[in-house]
């Protein structure tokens, strides 16, 4: 069931003002999107959902609409660098379960794998689409290339941002620590300035704060924090789908999943992103039947956040030729 157009996900204290750090940053890049709620019955889920562009049956561009799926970055305007650089397209933003403002569900007892893809249909049902390009980034990419398998019917093009969960590549060390003990104490405290650059340089972003680029980001991040239960819950994420220096199994795709993803799919990966190596990566989508790799020169895990113009302009010419 979707809620009216414009309902809250969540409200209360905190939720407005997450909301209006929020808007503050989409605002920045001309966007003004519009919310709604989706209610799943199964997983049991109430996800929140943000949109900007073409409404359904108005004109658009090749290829619309595209649903764009975060990673522990962020989501909703964590994207707005990004959807400025995709003009004409319709833009469906959803928080994850536990993020943002989407509820959170038990991935203890569940195949990740299916519950992204089942998550996707189903929002993609309540929304009246019947097929969508996704854009994803970290696990966001393994929400899309699941989908893809399991629903193929319903994805379009995919296009993957920076390195995601690969059984070549060891936890990252914020993963790890995340899920320790001093995790808990991480995640509740108050997240500070100094602590945000130090996580951002580890993320191969040194350059980018070097020049005073992701202001904006670093505002609306520390507010995100700040005031939703996301990293909380993305502990708790972390904790079920992880085990010794891995994830556990149905989480990333092994080399026969990835056959069957018919779909052609972009991956960028910037050069400083510490999740993987390019050599890594080739292996990946040469494991695709349509996949390419293309390189961003210097930019880290958020890497449209380094060169918002020329990720997006990549992006852009992927999606309208595919």
């Amino acid at each position: 069931m979707v809620s009216a157009v414009g309902q809250a996900a969540s409200t209360g204290g905190a939720a407005d003002r997450f909301r209006h750090a929020e808007r503050t940053l989409w605002t920045a890049y001309g966007l003004e999107p519009t919310e709604r709620t989706i209610d799943l019955s199964e997983p049991g889920v109430r996800l929140r959902v943000q949109e900007t562009g073409p409404e359904t049956g108005q004109e658009a561009g090749p290829g619309d609409p595209v649903l764009f799926i975060g990673g522990s970055a962020g989501t909703g305007a964590y994207w707005a660098p990004l959807i400025r650089e995709l003009p004409g397209r319709r833009a469906i933003v959803l928080d994850r379960p536990g993020w943002g403002l989407s509820s959170p569900i038990d991935y203890r007892r569940t195949d990740y794998g299916k519950v992204a893809a089942k998550i996707i249909r189903g929002v993609l049902d309540e929304l009246g689409i019947d097929r969508v390009d996704v854009v994803g980034q970290s696990i966001g990419n393994l929400w899309g290339l699941h989908a893809a398998r399991i629903v193929p019917n319903r994805i379009g093009a995919l296009v993957l941002l920076g390195g995601s969960p690969n059984p070549e590549v060891p936890l990252p060390k914020f993963i790890k620590l995340l899920r320790s003990p001093i995790g808990a104490i991480m995640v509740r405290a108050p997240m500070k300035p100094g602590m945000l650059h130090k996580q951002l340089e580890a993320l191969g972003h040194a350059a980018t704060l070097a020049r005073g680029g992701m202001r904006d980001f670093l505002a609306w991040r520390l507010d995100f924090q700040r005031h939703t239960p996301s990293m909380r819950h993305e502990r708790a994420m972390v904790q079920a789908i992880t085990a010794g220096d891995g994830f556990r199994p149905g989480v990333h795709l092994g080399a026969a999943g990835l056959a069957d993803i018919a779909q052609p799919t972009l991956m960028l990966f910037g050069t400083a992103d510490p999740t993987g190596t390019t050599d890594v990566w080739q292996r990946f989508v040469d494991r695709l039947p349509d996949g390419r790799l293309e390189l961003v020169p210097d930019g880290g895990h958020n890497l449209f956040w380094d060169d918002p113009a020329g990720v997006g302009g990549t992006v852009r010419r992927f999606l309208d030729a595919a």
